[in-house]
């Protein structure tokens, strides 16, 4: 007699804010199939193409499912190892180059059970405070610049997208994609059924086309400027809440001076947006309540300039009251939070980390730490660090130079390939109990499977190194894989959940939230006010106003820009080519170019193209079209070689990294390119 059997789960892509629910079918320790959870509030039985390959991970020949190592390293040098073998050869060159030369490094993939609640990271770094090694945030990559920016501000609360479809009247997604929280649609849907109004900012025409009423391509890099610009008419014609702006801002007066001299026509010849158009955009901004923001979470933040967009849109709905209401404020973003939503950190146990040289959350002192030799070791857990670093030509000569690189991971990548040293096979998503939380509920992602080969979760890894090293006992003091889940989700905001109550619960609980950002009107500043001026800014030496700075001039005509797409996430599964379903879907690199740029370069759709600058070079398709502006081109992320072009400069000082609990030291991401036919 079969055991068949269906088991609530989450897919294990993270595309916060908008995760989504998933059935996976198990019949005698095998998967059958995986579909959308239409008892899931937060999808309601989506699941897209990206979730739907998730099963060929499981049993996918080109799994990893032992430990390897190398003498030296050619790809004909890998050999089996025992667990033991691999985890004594890591111990003993982590305590040959002294513990101020580990590194450990966390992407997206350490968070395929645990967005949201990061149990896994948390975890590594609770290991690095208590060894006292190098630890760096993954925010970095991602969302942390631009929320660095907003934070500024200090409207870093969001109101949900429950809300947005329920209340607002107009909703600007300024750089915001559904690709990348496909779950806002509906909602959108939803507002538009109501008479919403729907305007899309962005650098192309994105999958939000299609919900959109009016839709405003812009330069890349030049969102400041447009912000400034919507300022300017705003103040200009005292459209502004001057209730609101007298009770929760400070700096008014001297924003209004500063935005006199950002007419639209100045705007207009930096955004290649039409001065009429911004001026209309203003005018239906202040005269449609509420109305919402939806700031793009990753993309739109990238360039040495990425976290001034941020900065200056957070101020437009305290200008016009729109904080702290139903249908107001800033939208869903990724790695924002609602109002009340928080775990318990002590995990971290961050008065264990013992004083060292430490390398900033900064992504170019990163970068120089493995050129310079600080940094001699490098554990890397569910990351395709060339994948994912800026400026990935000199990160690989610091990887070169390193004495040992640790790759745990579900697949071989380009990192692990070309630099790693040991290869550590992880367990999935199915083969592990996990956690994952959006903005209104918490998941439990119950272990469906038994790992095959000898995968091994990250945390039986920190648990087996923790004696070879000299850790203390009271590094993991839990019974079981349940402890960690159970002490991060001690908090008012989950209800004290534990995972013994999600699974009598059915593994789905709603958070103890509200749907409005900021419904008390204190805001994330020392003042507890909108900060339209901000000290903070001024003693880390950056700008106390809003401003719009060029990104520079450049011998290379073309603005290169990366974004996501429905078909992949970063550089998962080897860039999704692990996946058969995804390597069909998305072959090989295309790069979106304008009809203009191609007819001046002689380039058909879908011809063979060299993409290159003065950092390197990247061979992919041409794929032509109406829908991006002259002067800019576009790729998805996460191909391998894509970040050779890009610029690992340092956005912020390293005084301003961590100035909130998330992290802000995002290398600039940006390019200019030339491209043509080969």
């Amino acid at each position: 007699m079969t055991n068949r059997r269906t088991i609530r789960t989450m897919c294990p892509m993270s595309c916060h804010p908008t995760l989504c629910g998933m059935l996976v079918d198990v019949e005698d320790g095998r998967l059958l199939s995986v579909s959308g959870d239409k008892d899931n509030p937060d999808s309601r039985g989506f699941l897209c193409m990206r979730g739907q390959a998730a099963h060929e991970i499981i049993g996918n020949p080109k799994r990893l499912l032992h430990p390897l190592v190398r003498e030296r390293r050619t790809e004909d040098a890998w050999r089996e190892a025992t667990w033991d073998e691999a985890l004594d050869l890591i111990a003993a060159r982590m305590r040959a180059v002294g513990r101020e030369a580990v590194g450990l490094w966390a992407g997206h993939g350490l968070f395929a059970n645990n967005y949201g609640t990061r149990v896994g990271a948390h975890l590594l770094r609770r290991f690095a405070n208590f060894y006292g090694c190098q630890w760096w945030s993954p925010t970095i990559i991602c969302w942390g610049l631009g929320a660095f920016g907003i934070g500024l501000t200090g409207a870093l609360e969001v109101n949900t997208k429950e809300d947005m479809g329920a209340h607002s009247q107009l909703i600007v997604l300024w750089g915001a994609n559904l690709a990348s929280q496909p779950n806002t649609g509906p909602h959108l849907v939803a507002a538009r059924r109501r008479g919403a109004y729907v305007i899309t900012i962005d650098v192309r025409e994105t999958e939000a086309a299609g919900q959109s009423d009016e839709i405003l391509q812009i330069r890349p890099g030049t969102d400041a400027a447009l912000a400034l610009a919507l300022m300017h008419i705003i103040i200009g014609e005292g459209h502004q809440d001057r209730e609101f702006v007298a009770r929760h801002t400070v700096g008014f007066d001297a924003l209004a001076e500063h935005v006199k001299a950002c007419s639209p026509a100045w705007a207009a010849a930096i955004t290649g947006i039409a001065e009429e158009r911004i001026v209309a955009l203003a005018r239906r901004y202040v005269s449609t309540r509420p109305a919402m923001i939806l700031i793009g979470g990753s993309s739109m933040h990238k360039g040495i300039n990425g976290w001034q967009g941020g900065r200056a849109i957070a101020c437009l709905p305290a200008l016009t009251g729109n904080l702290g209401i139903p249908g107001g404020g800033l939208g869903p973003r990724h790695g924002a939070r609602t109002h009340g939503q928080d775990l318990n950190n002590d995990i971290l146990a961050l008065d264990r980390r013992p004083p060292g040289r430490y390398v900033p959350d900064q992504m170019s002192r990163i970068t120089e730490a493995l050129l310079d030799g600080r940094v001699r070791a490098l554990l890397l857990a569910g990351t395709d660090m060339l994948s994912s670093f800026a400026e990935a030509g000199r990160v690989a000569e610091g990887l070169g130079r390193c004495e040992l690189v640790v790759s745990h991971d579900l697949f071989m990548h380009d990192t692990a390939r070309r630099f790693a040293d040991v290869v550590l096979p992880s367990t999935s998503w199915l083969e592990d109990v996990g956690c994952k939380s959006t903005n209104t509920h918490l998941y439990l992602m119950d272990k469906a499977l038994e790992p095959p080969g000898e995968t091994r979760p990250l945390t039986w890894i920190l648990r087996q190194l923790a004696p070879r090293l000299g850790l203390p006992a009271d590094f993991y003091p839990w019974a079981s894989d349940d402890g960690p889940l159970d002490a991060i989700l001690d908090h008012p905001s989950t209800g004290r959940a534990t995972v013994a109550a999600l699974r009598a619960e059915g593994g789905i609980r709603a958070l103890r939230i509200s749907h409005v950002a900021h419904p008390d009107v204190r805001f994330d500043t020392p003042s507890g006010k909108i900060e339209l001026y901000s000290e903070r800014a001024r003693a880390l030496a950056l700008p106390p106003l809003p401003v719009f700075e060029p990104l520079g001039a450049s011998r290379y005509p073309l603005a290169f820009r990366q974004g996501r797409t429905l078909t992949q996430f970063h550089g998962f599964y080897d860039h999704g080519r692990a996946l058969p379903t995804l390597a069909k879907a998305d072959p090989e690199p295309r790069l979106w170019i304008s009809q203009a740029d191609a007819k001046a370069r002689r380039l058909g759709d879908g011809v063979p193209i060299r993409i290159f600058n003065e950092r390197g070079e990247l061979r992919a398709r041409a794929l032509v079209t109406p829908r991006i502006r002259a002067g800019t081109v576009w790729m998805r992320d996460g191909w391998e070689g894509l970040n050779e072009l890009t610029s690992g400069r340092a956005c912020i000082p390293d005084e301003a990294v961590g100035l909130f609990p998330f992290a802000a030291g995002q290398a600039a991401f940006d390019a200019m390119v030339e491209v043509e036919a080969v």
